[in-house]
C-alpha cells in the first residue's frame, strides 16, 4: 500500500526534491564557470568535496520546501463533513498552513509589501479549501490538483529566479547570499528600483516564464495522478509524519557552516545552497566584516583601537593588545544616583523648537531642556530601534549586519545594566510593547536586566493601545509603580524605559493633545509622546526617590533616513537630554557625540570606579580633539571625525567626504586620509573581533 502512496499520493515530492536537485547542480555549474570565479590553485578534490556538500544542502532546503506539498497532500479526499475525524485532520491541515506561512516564509523584520502577499495568498488559498469541502469529491480532487500545478509553477519560477539571482549576487560579491541579500530583502522599494535600472527585467521574466513553462509541461505526469485512487487518512498520516521528520531533523542537527572546510574561498561558496545560505543568514543576522570589509591586520587595528580609547582617567588593565579592558577612576566620591533612561522611538533632533523646529511638537521638551544638561551635537549610529538599544546599552559601535540585540549568543555580554548591577544597582528594562519583538526579552533578560512589558499591565490600566504597544502615559504609570517597588529596596536602581507611540500608525489616547489622533500624523504622535514623557517626570516629582535620580531622555535612532547620500549625517542627529534638578546643572554641550558615549558619560556623571570595556567614552574625561561619531546602515559604517566621513562598505570599498551637518548632503574629498580610514577600520574591525571572540562579555566588577 506504501508503494502506491509513493507512486500516486506522494510522488509529487520526489518530483519536488529531484527538481530542487537538478536547478541547483546547474546553478552550482554555472557559477563554476562565471567569470567573477577563481578556481586556479583549487584541487580538484576540493571541487568535487564541494559538489557533495552541496548536494547534502540542497536535499536540506528541499526537506523544507517539501513542507506545504506535504501538508496538502496529506488533506483527506473525501468531503470533510463525512466523518468527524476527517474534519478535525482537515482543520489541522489549514491551521498548520497557515501557522507555517506567517512564522516561516515571512518573518517579522520583513518589508511589509511581503506581508500584504502572504496575506492574499494564504486567505486566497484558505478560501478555495473551505469551498471545496462543500463541493463533491470530483469537483474538489481537481481543484486540489489545479492548486498543485499552481503550487509547482511557483516553486519553479522561483527557483529559476533564484538562480539568475544568485548569478547577478555572485557578480557582485562573489559569494552565495548573505546578509546583504537579507538587507536587499528589507529595503525592497529602493532595491526593485535598482534592479530595474541595473538590468533587462522584463525580458528577463519572460525568459524566465518561458522556462517555467517547459519544466512544468515536462514534470505534470508525474504529479497529476496524486489524488486519483483510494486513500485513508492513516496510510496518509504516516507517511506525511515520516516526510516531515526530515525538515525537523534538519532543523535541529545541521549547521550552515558545515561545507566551509576548505582553504579555499570559492570552494566553500560552491559547497552551499543559495536559499539556504539565505536562510542562515537572516537566522545568523551578521556579515563577515574580513570577508567583506577592508581590513588591517589585527595587531595594527587593536593599537588604532587602544590609542584611541586613551583617556587622563583609563588605564588598561594589561598590556595584551587585544584586551580593551581599562579602569576607569574619578577623584570624587561615588554618587549613587538612581538612573532612569528614557530611550524615545524614532525622535529625531529637528522635531525640537530647540534645533530649529516651527511646528511647536515638542513645547514640553523644549521647557524641560532649558534647565537640563542638553547635548546638541549626538549622533545615533543605527537606523532602527535595535541598533540604538545596542548603542545605548553596550557602547559599542555598529558591527556589520544585525545589531547584536538580534543575533544569537548575545548573553552574559558587557552593558551598562552589569556594571551598575554589580555595584548593587537594581536593573530593569520597561517596554511598553511586547518584549519577544525585536529579540528584546532574550537580550536584556540574558543580561542581567528584569524584563517588564505590556504584558505585564492590567486591562484596567490600559487607556489606549495600537499593534506596537500601549500608549506611553501607560507604561509611564507601570513605570511608576516599579520604581516606586525598587525604592522600598533601599538600594540604588537603573531602568531603561522604551517609548512606542511615535510609530506609524500615529494612533494615541484622545484629549491629551490639541492635534487630534485621527489625523494618524506623525507631528500629533510626536507631541503625544513629548506630553507623556514631560507628564511622567512630573508625577515622579511627588515620589520620594525623585530628588536622587536622573532622568536621561535620548532617541533610539531618527524618524527616517532618505537622501541623495550613502548615509546623510543630517538624519542621525538625535538629543539627548539629561534632567535632575539639584543633582545636574543646567548646560549645553556641544561636542560632537556619538550615542554610544552616553553609556560611559552616565556612568562618569556618578563618577562610578569600573572596569570598562566600552567603546564609547565619557565626554567630560574625552581629551579635547578626540571627539568622533559612528553611523551606519545595514552595509555601510560611517565615521566622523574632524569634519570628515571616512565610509567603508562591502567589497573592501572605503571612501571620505566632506559632510554637511545640515543638509546631509556630502563632498568627496581629493585625497584619502589614511589616518582617518585606519582608524574607521580598526574601530569597526576590532568591534567583530571582540564579539566573535568573546571579548564583549561582562566582567566582574
Amino acid at each position: 500500500m506504501h508503494s502506491t502512496y509513493f507512486k500516486r499520493r506522494f510522488s509529487p515530492i520526489a518530483v519536488l526534491v529531484i527538481l530542487i536537485v537538478a536547478i541547483s547542480f546547474c546553478t552550482r555549474i554555472a557559477l563554476l564557470f562565471h567569470p567573477a570565479t577563481e578556481t586556479a590553485g583549487i584541487p580538484f578534490g576540493s571541487l568535487l568535496t564541494a559538489f557533495g556538500w552541496g548536494l547534502f544542502y540542497d536535499l536540506c532546503m528541499a526537506s523544507f520546501a517539501m513542507i506545504p506539498f506535504v501538508l496538502h497532500l496529506w488533506g483527506p479526499n473525501n468531503t470533510v463533513y463525512q466523518k468527524p475525524y476527517k474534519y478535525f485532520a482537515y482543520a489541522v491541515f489549514l491551521v498548520a498552513l497557515g501557522i507555517f506561512t506567517f512564522t516561516q516564509l515571512v518573518p517579522d523584520d520583513f518589508n511589509e509589501d511581503l506581508h500584504k502577499a502572504a496575506i492574499i495568498y494564504t486567505a486566497v488559498r484558505f478560501g478555495i479549501f473551505i469551498l471545496l469541502s462543500l463541493m463533491n469529491d470530483d469537483f474538489r480532487r481537481k481543484w486540489r490538483t489545479y492548486v498543485l500545478y499552481f503550487d509547482f509553477i511557483l516553486v519553479i519560477f522561483l527557483l529559476l529566479f533564484n538562480s539568475v539571482s544568485e548569478w547577478f549576487f555572485w557578480t557582485e560579491f562573489a559569494s552565495r547570499y548573505n546578509f546583504i541579500a537579507v538587507d536587499y530583502l528589507i529595503y525592497t522599494t529602493e532595491v526593485l528600483g535598482n534592479i530595474r535600472e541595473s538590468y533587462p527585467l522584463v525580458p528577463i521574466i519572460g525568459v524566465l516564464l518561458a522556462a517555467t513553462g517547459l519544466v512544468f509541461w515536462i514534470i505534470r505526469p508525474y504529479i497529476k495522478p496524486a489524488f486519483e485512487g483510494p486513500s485513508t487518512i492513516l496510510g496518509r498520516s504516516l507517511i506525511a509524519f515520516g516526510l516531515l521528520l526530515f525538515p525537523l531533523f534538519n532543523f535541529l542537527l545541521v549547521k550552515d557552516d558545515w561545507h566551509k572546510r576548505s582553504l579555499y574561498h570559492f570552494a566553500n561558496e560552491i559547497g552551499g545552497n543559495g536559499v539556504y545560505e539565505f536562510g542562515a543568514a537572516f537566522n545568523n543576522n551578521e556579515l563577515d566584516f574580513y570577508r567583506y570589509y577592508p581590513t588591517l591586520n589585527d595587531t595594527t587595528a587593536f593599537k588604532i583601537l587602544r590609542t584611541s580609547l586613551e583617556s587622563p582617567n583609563a588605564q588598561f588593565t594589561s598590556d595584551n593588545l587585544f584586551d580593551i579592558s581599562r579602569k576607569i577612576t574619578y577623584n570624587e566620591p561615588t554618587k549613587n544616583y538612581n538612573v532612569v533612561l528614557i530611550s524615545v522611538e524614532s525622535f529625531s533632533a529637528d522635531f525640537m523648537a530647540t534645533f530649529g523646529n516651527k511646528n511647536n511638537i515638542t513645547p514640553k521638551l523644549d521647557s524641560i531642556a532649558q534647565h537640563s544638561l542638553l547635548f546638541t551635537n549626538l549622533y545615533a549610529t543605527g537606523t532602527r530601534t535595535v541598533r540604538g538599544l545596542e548603542a545605548l546599552s553596550m557602547a559599542i559601535t555598529p558591527t556589520p549586519g544585525q545589531s547584536i540585540v538580534k543575533r544569537p549568543n548575545n548573553a552574559n555580554m558587557f552593558t551598562i545594566g552589569s556594571v551598575l548591577k554589580e555595584k548593587g544597582y537594581t536593573t530593569q528594562y520597561i517596554y511598553g510593547g511586547d518584549a519577544y519583538f525585536d529579540n528584546m526579552r532574550t537580550y536584556f533578560g540574558g543580561n542581567g536586566y528584569q524584563v517588564i512589558d505590556k504584558n505585564e499591565i492590567s486591562a484596567a490600566n490600559i487607556h489606549f493601545s495600537n499593534i506596537w504597544g500601549v500608549a506611553d502615559e501607560d507604561i509611564f504609570t507601570k513605570a511608576l509603580d516599579v520604581l516606586d517597588a525598587n525604592a522600598q529596596l533601599k538600594k540604588p536602581f537603573f531602568s531603561q524605559i522604551m517609548t512606542v507611540s511615535n510609530h506609524r500608525p500615529f494612533t494615541y489616547p484622545e484629549g491629551r493633545i490639541d492635534i487630534p489622533p485621527s489625523t494618524q500624523s506623525r507631528d500629533g504622535a510626536v507631541k503625544y509622546t513629548d506630553f507623556a514623557i514631560v507628564d511622567f517626570i512630573q508625577r515622579a516629582k511627588s515620589h520620594n526617590w525623585f530628588n536622587n535620580t536622573i532622568f536621561v531622555i535620548v532617541s533610539d535612532h531618527c524618524a527616517g533616513v532618505a537622501g541623495q547620500t550613502e548615509i546623510p549625517i543630517n538624519d542621525y542627529h538625535i538629543p539627548c537630554i539629561i534632567y535632575a534638578p539639584g543633582i545636574i546643572e543646567p548646560a549645553k554641550m556641544d561636542r560632537l557625540m556619538s550615542q554610544i558615549d552616553i553609556a560611559p558619560t552616565i556612568l562618569g556623571l556618578l563618577k562610578l570606579p569600573y572596569t570598562s570595556k566600552f567603546f564609547g567614552q565619557d565626554i567630560f574625561t574625552l581629551p579635547a580633539g578626540k571627539e568622533r561619531a559612528f553611523v551606519s546602515t545595514y552595509q555601510s559604517l560611517g565615521y566622523v571625525r574632524d569634519s570628515v566621513m571616512t565610509i567603508i562598505s562591502p567589497i573592501r570599498n572605503k571612501r571620505q567626504f566632506l559632510p554637511n551637518f545640515e543638509t546631509g548632503d556630502a563632498t568627496p574629498v581629493g585625497t584619502m586620509n589614511d589616518s582617518l580610514t585606519n582608524q574607521a577600520i580598526a574601530y569597526y574591525q576590532c568591534a567583530a573581533w571582540l564579539f566573535k571572540h568573546q571579548g564583549l562579555n561582562a566582567i566582574k566588577q
